[in-house]
């Protein structure tokens, strides 16, 4: 496989997050040549956002699930960036993590992994598509994206398709450099790229829209008429689940049947979460209604759908606007 050496060179530093996270001690060293001995257990990486028990709560019936299905073992590491788990799968110490979508393509060009599922909000397919937003605090100046030019600005980090890659596409279209016509600031997480701007420590902020929607309304950390909206991006696919390609075709195949064969509210009935359990969403419709389900995902998924790597062909046109270096794999 064809490894960039600049992106390589990126992450070269990277590979040590996932110790200063605490590695888990069932990652192995990377393999010299594939071998399809079989792991004795499994690695499933998140990146944390700035409640980190909570998402990694949300990813325990999932564990379980795996767990259920391979008999193996699995740990959940929340590792400090993107980039972190990219480097951690170059070197094959990860076996499944979730990321965003841009997340996926720079991984592809420097791990040997593939997509297998994609999260869903409802039970209708495709419904994991995802917007970034441009957002302000109520009553800001600012309102369009024209307006943002010699802001601060929050981005989450320069490897997430919805907290950079979508948005520094937006201000090219309307002739803005992402890097010299704003002063960006890379926040780290989609929560704390809100929260900065909130208090003043950035002027927009642009952030995946199911976190001004959901997460952090539920979370009690943002309210009805606290922010605005100045943009919206077009879809972009929902968050991927990648699989290293190192496993054995079984085992892989075992995993991927593990992730799709249960949506939130059956992983509740089947006891893969019996102390973290909400009801049902409105969105799932009146089959669901009044059932309780699993928090399924770090985006309160419904469920995962198959996912495949044309699945993720935007990605490519975002980078081929933004001529990103984190894009770049000459």
């Amino acid at each position: 496989m064809h490894k960039s050496f600049k992106t390589v060179t990126a992450l070269a530093a990277a590979s040590l997050l996932l110790t200063a996270c605490g590695a888990s001690p069932n990652a192995r060293p990377a393999s010299t040549g594939g071998s399809s001995d079989a792991p004795q257990s499994l690695v499933f990486a998140v990146v944390p956002t700035d409640n980190s028990k909570e998402l990694e709560e949300s990813f325990k019936p999932i564990v379980a699930a795996i767990e259920k299905e391979t008999g193996l073992p699995t740990t959940i590491e929340a590792v400090s960036s993107n980039a972190g788990v990219i480097e951690a799968q170059a070197a094959e110490r990860v076996d499944v993590a979730t990321y965003g979508a841009f997340s996926y393509y720079l991984a592809q060009n420097v791990a040997d992994v593939t997509p297998i599922a994609m999260d869903q909000r409802t039970p209708a397919a495709g419904s994991g598509a995802v917007q970034s937003l441009g957002v302000v605090a109520a009553g800001a100046d600012i309102k369009e994206l024209a307006d943002v030019e010699g802001k601060d600005v929050c981005f989450t980090d320069p490897a997430s398709s919805t907290g950079y890659l979508a948005a520094a596409a937006g201000l090219i279209a309307i002739g803005l450099d992402p890097k010299n016509d704003i002063n960006p600031i890379f926040a780290g997480s989609h929560d704390v790229a809100v929260t900065q701007m909130l208090a003043g420590d950035c002027d927009v902020a642009f952030v995946a829209g199911t976190f001004i929607t959901d997460l952090l309304p539920a979370r009690g950390v943002i309210k009805d008429g606290d922010v605005d909206t100045i943009w919206t991006s077009p879809d972009i696919p929902g968050t991927p689940m990648v699989i290293g390609n190192w496993l054995p075709e079984d085992l892989r195949t075992q995993i991927t049947d593990a992730v799709l064969k249960y949506n939130a509210v059956t992983a509740a009935e089947a006891g893969l979460c019996p102390e973290n359990q909400r009801e049902s969403l409105a969105p799932w419709g009146n089959e669901y209604a009044g059932k309780m389900a699993c928090q399924w995902g770090g985006t309160g998924a419904f469920a995962f759908e198959p996912a495949t790597e044309e699945d993720f062909a935007s990605i490519r046109e975002i980078c081929e606007t933004t001529q990103a270096e984190v894009c770049r794999n000459e």
